[in-house]
């Protein structure tokens, strides 16, 4: 793999320390992607950004740009760690898939059948029965936990009872609507039948495995420095330091609080190129396998039918995975089938199975009005998809 000049000396010591731990040739500024990402940091759209673009075999460039801490004056290094919110949905659906594999659970399942306490939800017309695959496709109408239950709940179970008071908005299945309290209470069948919790299950058997050493719901004091500080955009068009407000004022390693299985993961942008590489490839990375080529199929393939899907046009959706039905918009880059998600700080990740790419984008902006349909997301896109050709 080739590598590239060091554009700073500043950034010169996290460069040569990727080099020689045989990782990915990190990109000096001056690349397309680069150059692209660098305007939107002139702009203060973002403070900064880590971007990866990875093929089935390897990770074809990275590019560091910006700052990770503005005040600081700490620029933006290719192991930032970034919150990457609702990015945590496509591994939720991977663990389930897991154990459907092993025969321990059916997608077809009643939720009820592993949480009892669920046996209650009801419409407004009766007695309401969400599988599953309702649960992973966002079509299960179950109620939210408001603000103020979520603080108080330190684990997934703690979310159950809550889960199980509120109404369900429609028919399971009838339509789609987004849905916090569905993939939590995935997650939590993940630790009924499996007997661990949840974060657990996710080290044992998905990052250890895949090297992903700096994927956690509760990063360590070690980790702390090289967590991307977060920013919003004033309408001054400045930029200002933002909370996370996933963790309620809590710092983020405290594991006072539940693993939000529908939010709560940091991340890296080359431990999610290990993932995102693992279902490129079908279930398989490094001659380990994790799930069988047909389940990947299965779970990054549109379940839906033709119910609207958000969060941009042109979308279905699949076990946990957004999936372009037609490319238009913020996703006109990319091919029919592609499958992703995106965070609502900005991240995206989106696997290009007809190209045999992987495009993950690592930003930290708190009020985009649509993250899935920025312009640093389809401008990203649009160009890296150019430079991996």
């Amino acid at each position: 793999m080739k590598t590239t000049r060091i554009a700073t000396p500043f950034q010169a010591v996290t460069i040569a320390a990727f080099l020689f731990s045989s990782a990915p040739a990190i990109s000096a500024p001056g690349t397309p992607v680069a150059e692209r990402m660098s305007r939107f940091v002139d702009q203060n759209e973002v403070a900064g950004a880590v971007t990866l673009i990875a093929s089935r075999d390897k990770v074809i460039q990275v590019d560091a740009v910006g700052r990770a801490d503005i005040t600081g004056a700490k620029p933006m290094q290719p192991d930032a760690i970034f919150w990457i919110a609702s990015m945590t949905k496509p591994v939720t659906a991977v663990a389930v898939q897991m154990l459907e594999e092993e025969g321990k659970l059916s997608m077809d399942d009643p939720a009820a059948k592993h949480i009892p306490e669920l046996a209650g939800l009801k419409t407004a017309d009766g007695p309401a029965k969400p599988t599953i695959r309702h649960l992973l496709t966002h079509t299960s109408g179950m109620g939210e936990a408001s603000p103020e239950e979520s603080r108080a709940a330190q684990t997934l179970g703690d979310l159950i009872p809550i889960y199980a008071r509120k109404p369900v908005a429609f028919e399971p299945g009838a339509r789609w609507q987004y849905c916090q309290s569905s993939i939590n209470t995935a997650a939590r069948i993940v630790e009924i039948v499996s007997g661990q919790p949840f974060p657990e299950f996710l080290a044992e058997r998905l990052f250890k495995p895949l090297g992903m050493k700096d994927t956690t719901f509760y990063p360590t004091s070690e980790q702390l420095p090289r967590l991307a500080k977060s920013y919003r955009r004033t309408p001054e068009g400045k930029l200002e330091e933002a909370e996370i407000f996933m963790l309620s004022g809590k710092d983020p390693t405290s594991r006072d609080r539940y693993p939000a299985a529908n939010g709560g993961l940091f991340s890296t942008a080359p431990d999610y190129a290990r993932f995102s590489r693992m279902v490129l490839r079908g279930g398989e990375l490094d001659g380990r396998r994790y799930l069988k080529p047909e389940s990947v199929r299965r779970m990054t393939s549109i379940q839906t039918g033709d119910l609207e899907t958000g969060f941009t046009p042109g979308n279905g959706w699949g076990l946990g995975w957004c999936v372009v039905r037609k490319p238009e918009g913020a996703t006109a880059a990319l091919s029919a089938g592609t499958f992703g998600h995106g965070g609502i700080f900005g991240t995206q990740a989106w696997i290009d199975p007809e190209k045999g790419v992987a495009y993950i984008l690592m930003v930290q902006r708190a009020n985009f009005p649509n993250a899935d349909a920025s312009e640093v997301r389809r401008a990203f896109q649009e160009v890296a998809a150019s430079s991996a050709r």
